[in-house]
């Protein structure tokens, strides 16, 4: 079992999403900890992309604050490898093809391995093109984490047969983005997803609230919030940290409650 599958081990997991070096990579630092402080199971972390096509205004936002810090892939490299002194829960990578192609596939991978990456998502590679990624990040140890979305019915056996670390379950179409009502039907896409694999399986996109979070927990292995997380860091910037942790705070008692 992969470090990713054992986070989900007997407990629903939470997954917080921020952008590294939003609003530097000095506070990214203090909310990753503030993160597992309050009760993070795995953490997904984006490396800044100036084309982040999957990402909704708040996340995009985000990625343009980063850009414009001229964060790059070995900045965010080098503050995992000063976080990871301090924090031991699973990390992820979430970012984009070109991010990985353009540094190198094996040079990234084995930089993961390195500083302590756990696993990767790429919501631009499709099931049919992942080897081109999988195959290399496995070298190094690193779960390839497949998605799977509500228009991906006749595709959803393939793709978790082969799946690794979790099943990332987009709750709906488009891109991230908090959202007042979740799709009703995702239920049916979590029970086909786990007639094919025991691999677990979390929700996102579009979770915003406690409630939300909870809900998607009960019918899922656990459930990732990034946009409401994010909005928190652009609000209150460099003193963000404290602010996330209590909001992650509150998400988890949902759990609890549920």
């Amino acid at each position: 079992m992969s470090k990713i599958s054992e986070a989900f081990k007997n407990k629903k997991a939470f997954i917080p999403f921020i952008t590294c070096g939003d609003p530097d990579l000095e506070t990214t630092k203090e909310i990753i900890k503030e993160l597992e402080i309050n009760g993070a199971d795995l953490i997904e972390l984006g490396i800044p992309f100036s084309d982040p096509t999957a990402e909704g205004p708040v996340i995009q936002g985000a990625n343009i604050r980063a850009l414009k810090n001229k964060i790059t892939t070995d900045d965010v490299f080098e503050m995992v490898r000063e976080v990871r002194k301090e924090v031991k829960i699973p990390l992820c990578f979430m970012t984009y093809a070109n991010v990985v192609f353009s540094y190198g596939s094996d040079r990234f991978f084995g930089k993961c391995q390195e500083v302590g990456i756990d696993g990767i998502i790429l919501p631009d590679v499709p099931f049919e093109e992942k080897e081109e990624f999988e195959g290399v990040a496995s070298e190094y140890g690193v779960d390839f984490i497949s998605m799977v979305a509500p228009t991906s019915e006749d595709r959803i056996d393939m793709i978790t047969k082969e799946a690794k670390g979790f099943i990332y379950i987009v709750s709906s179409l488009g891109v991230t983005g908090t959202r007042s009502k979740l799709n009703e039907g995702i239920k049916t896409v979590v029970d086909r997803v786990r007639k094919n694999t025991d691999v677990p399986c979390a929700v996102g996109f579009g979770i915003s609230t406690p409630e939300q979070a909870a809900k998607m927990a009960e019918i899922s292995d656990g459930a990732i919030v990034g946009s409401a997380i994010v909005r928190v860091v652009e609000e209150y910037g460099k003193e963000a940290p404290k602010h996330v942790g209590e909001f992650v705070k509150s998400m988890k008692e949902a759990y609890h409650a549920s």
